[in-house]
């Protein structure tokens, strides 16, 4: 394969490159500057809330995803497993691991400091729970926090589930924090943090549904990894969140008015021959090779599951400042790992009709259980439902062992023939141009 060209950046993208070295930096001083360090994960995670206390946050599973992009997780994943990890534990786990056995050092070469507090969000996924006892372990008599998230079995977010969650928050976590930080909780300022995300949350919605336009100015997969990186982190509730998807409208906005495609590593993308809705997380350690083998062969994909796994903001939920903690359990309850398996097949139902797929994909990951199960009953329900094709990929999360270029390149093509036969057949039938 030919050496990779150097990634083609957007304004908006260097933005949230400076955010994160920051962040990291910031970090990396927190002795220095007097700061608290938390660690949480993304899905269900409470970032105004950690943030108006002045504690750092750090979230797990993006170090390890930043690992496996730097081609780093390999070497983590088996000093993991060295010290009797499985190899059917997450990735994401190992990786983590391995990186603190390996002194914590962050993906800006950084060191990543002991954290103050354990926030354990639970939202849906299992390993969440076992992976924090570990982190219990590698960080003994570190305090830890426990906001047990009820599942939405049922489809639906309850008002004793609510309260349920305004209990635990009121009676452990907030308690926790103020202990931990030194500082009394402040409901104003969390409140005024939340006026900063509910901005945010309207500006991302625009940007993941101007994917609706025929061609796409986005790749709602792909490029939509970045475009989540700052509300699902460390940013959601901050002034800096605001601007930079104040930006990144802006140029979503040019490309629409001027009909451009997404922007690749390698430029922007000429031609949309297919629109897919993909579920499923991508795989990180060989991405820039994994996206090329779609945009090489025209396809662009115009929704996804996993931009959701921080909050399904398209479906209507918005933080509500007025009633803050209420607010953060409803956006617990409703992120995607949350979401109860008809709620999931319902949402990219209307993923692939409202966004005019051609083909619905997805990417199976070995060691993700909290996506993996019942993918095969999703994607028998998506064939039925809009009678677009259907496919179906296996990789890794950062285990680069389980990424078959070959294997994957070889899967897709097929798919895309399958496509391309599709589109001739209704064209001869009329039913498209």
């Amino acid at each position: 394969m030919a050496n990779p060209k150097e990634a083609i950046k957007e304004k908006s993208m260097n933005l949230q490159k400076e955010m994160l070295a920051k962040q990291f930096h910031d970090l990396s001083m927190a002795k220095e500057l007097g700061k608290k360090v938390v660690y949480t994960f993304v899905p269900g995670n409470l970032t105004e809330l950690i943030l108006s206390f002045d504690m750092l946050p750090v979230y797990p599973e993006i170090n390890a995803l930043q690992s496996g992009m730097r081609k780093k997780s390999g070497s983590f994943i088996k000093d993991a497993e060295k010290i009797g990890f499985s190899e059917d534990v997450c990735t994401y786990v190992k990786c983590d691991i391995g990186m603190m056995l390996n002194g914590n050092i962050g993906p800006t070469g950084e060191k990543l400091p002991s954290p103050d507090l354990l926030l354990l969000s639970y939202t849906g996924c299992f390993t969440f729970l076992k992976w924090f006892e570990n982190l219990e372990r590698l960080y003994p008599g570190v305090p830890v926090a426990m906001l047990h998230t009820p599942y939405q079995e049922d489809g639906k977010i309850t008002k004793d589930q609510i309260e349920y969650m305004v209990k635990q928050l009121k009676e452990d976590v907030i308690p926790k924090m103020e202990r931990v930080s030194g500082k009394k909780y402040d409901s104003s300022r969390l409140s005024k943090m939340m006026e900063n995300s509910v901005k945010a949350e309207d500006l991302l919605v625009k940007i993941l549904e101007s994917a609706k336009n025929v061609p796409s100015p986005i790749d709602a997969y792909f490029a939509g990894v970045y475009y989540i990186g700052p509300i699902f982190t460390a940013f959601r509730g901050t002034e800096e969140s605001v601007n930079y998807y104040t930006e990144l409208w802006n140029e979503v906005q040019e490309r629409m008015k001027l009909g451009l495609g997404p922007v690749t590593p390698e430029g922007e993308m000429k031609e949309q021959k297919f629109r897919l809705v993909v579920e499923g997380p991508p795989n990180w350690t060989n991405f820039r090779e994994f996206w090329k083998i779609f945009y090489d062969m025209g396809a662009v994909i115009v929704a996804s599951s996993y931009t959701k796994v921080g909050g399904v903001y398209d479906l209507g939920f918005r933080h509500d400042p007025k009633e803050p903690l209420e607010s953060l359990s409803r956006y617990c309850m409703g992120c995607y790992t949350n979401m109860n398996l008809p709620q999931r097949v319902g949402m990219l139902e209307k993923y692939v009709k409202e966004y005019k797929a051609d083909g619905f994909l997805i990417n199976s990951i070995k060691s993700c259980n909290s996506f993996s199960a019942g993918q095969l009953m999703i994607m028998r329900e998506i064939e039925q439902r809009t009678g677009v094709p259907v496919g179906f990929i296996e990789s890794d999360l950062v285990d680069p062992r389980y990424f078959s270029y070959a294997n994957i390149k070889n899967r897709l093509e097929s798919y895309f023939q399958m496509l391309e036969q599709r589109k001739i057949i209704l064209k001869q039938e009329g039913v498209i141009a």
